[in-house]
């Protein structure tokens, strides 16, 4: 066995490839990796694979296994898809695979959740007890729903008589299609909380959705729709914002803003919000109600050597290093980096991301490859429509059409952009992305950093 061990190390070292062994002789030597990475999301899974091919295209290719997946999970979630099931486009269950599966076999997985992080020897700890170890970490384990943040919600999604529903679950996205379809009059209202959550402007897309809905089925007179929203406008970005608040006045839905839903009673029917501006009780009748539960950081990060007062992985905006421990990196929904939290925004995350690791592990600082805040919003305006809101830090937009002509101002809601939304974008996700092998709107070609 020595021997063999011994053997292996000196063809390694040749090659020029690491030295390190994956598959060692002692339980404390198989839980050391290369790179470990917390979370096997969307942010996951494509950083992983990226991390193992910028490797291999520099010319320093890992071994199988020096790269683990840390998951518990059995399955992976198309999450941008739970609103096309809602709006009956989709069957849920092509939203969710086996997430075995999904690990290709250059990577290595661990399923188990992590309990706690030791960043001062490099090291996490698992649900299970499992210690491992990592030369550099990756946190990419998506935010907390916090389904128990509104009185009465769990209750009512688990009551098929209710009338309530919401997009942002498996479990009950399906829900929001029968909700909208045994609809025949009354009163339909979408809410919005207040503070972070994941794709700010999904809230309204179910909206918009059920709306035309409504009107091409012939019950557009007979429902009213209203979007009670926590925050002070339609949307983030003013551009995006002024153009949304338009469309709700032409089409005649009530905006409620600086409302947020607190309390939801099923055998009234009546949902309960705070109003910020005088922080007054409203009590709203509904017939259909879609809520969008509150959402932070997880507990097992909140709290941790790793974070920030808030909750979230403390780094830096713009190369994604935590700003507390040089080999520790997040992206995605767990990161403090102020952008949506949005597949997109992980899109161009995770190049930046693999650039900055591999050049940090590969001479000890990092590239010059900085991230924009990019991120994007595919906003369902109808069938047949959609409104491609694309910006970056600071509520910009960032705008990739913008420039050709037939397409025009991507404020205003067209066709192909909704075929972006219900044809392109799940193909591209489960055929690239997390494969590693999708850049944002580079599409399938890796950016070009320029040294720090």
């Amino acid at each position: 066995m020595l021997a063999a061990r011994a053997t292996n190390a000196l063809l390694k070292s040749k090659a020029g490839l690491s030295t390190s062994l994956r598959f060692a002789s002692t339980a404390a030597e198989k839980d050391k990796y290369k790179i470990v990475v917390v979370g096997a999301g969307s942010g996951g899974l494509t950083v992983a694979n990226q991390i193992f091919y910028r490797f291999k295209a520099a010319g320093k290719p890992l071994n199988e296994g020096d790269i683990v997946v840390v998951d518990g999970a059995d399955s992976h979630y198309y999450q941008p898809g739970w609103t096309l099931v809602s709006s009956g486009l989709l069957r849920k269950e092509d939203t969710r695979k086996d997430l075995s599966g999904l690990i290709p076999r250059h990577l290595a997985h661990i399923k188990d959740y992590v309990k706690s992080f030791q960043p001062e020897s490099n090291c996490i700890t698992t649900n299970a007890g499992r210690k491992i170890s990592y030369d550099s970490l990756v946190v990419s384990a998506g935010l907390k729903t916090n389904w128990d943040g509104i009185e009465g919600l769990p209750k009512a999604l688990a009551d098929p008589s209710s009338g309530v529903s919401s997009i942002y679950s498996y479990d009950t996205c399906d829900k929001v299609w029968r909700d909208i379809e045994a609809l025949r009059s009354g009163k339909a209202v979408f809410t919005q909380p207040a503070g972070v959550i994941k794709c700010g402007g999904a809230p309204q897309k179910i909206l918009w959705m059920a709306w035309d809905r409504f009107r091409k089925t012939g019950r557009g007179d007979q429902i009213k729709v209203d979007f009670y929203t926590a925050t002070p406008a339609m949307f983030a970005v003013k551009k995006y914002s002024d153009a949304l608040n338009q469309l709700r006045i032409e089409r005649g839905v009530g905006g409620f803003f600086q409302h947020n839903l607190v309390k939801v009673d099923t055998a009234n029917r009546k949902a309960t919000f705070k109003n910020a501006a005088d922080n007054s009780d409203v009590t709203v009748d509904y017939t259909l109600l879609h809520a969008t539960p509150p959402m932070g950081p997880m507990d097992f990060i909140k709290g941790s050597p790793i974070a920030d007062e808030a909750g979230w992985v403390a780094v830096d905006p713009g190369t994604l290093q935590s700003t507390k421990f040089s080999n520790v990196w997040s992206l995605g929904d767990a990161s403090s980096a102020p952008t949506s939290k949005t597949a997109a925004a992980v899109t161009s995350e995770a190049p930046i991301l693999t650039e900055n690791l591999f050049t940090v592990m590969d001479t000890g600082k990092v590239s010059g490859a900085r991230y924009d805040g990019y991120t994007s919003c595919p906003l369902l305006t109808g069938y047949g429509e959609l409104m491609l809101a694309e910006f970056k830090y600071g509520a910009e937009p960032k705008e990739t059409f913008g420039q050709f002509p037939f397409i025009g101002d991507q404020s205003k809601p067209n066709r192909l952009f909704y075929h972006f939304k219900k044809d392109l974008f799940p193909w591209a996700y489960w055929n690239f992305m997390i494969k590693g092998k999708w850049f944002g709107p580079s599409g399938t070609f890796r950016p070009k950093y320029s040294p720090q």
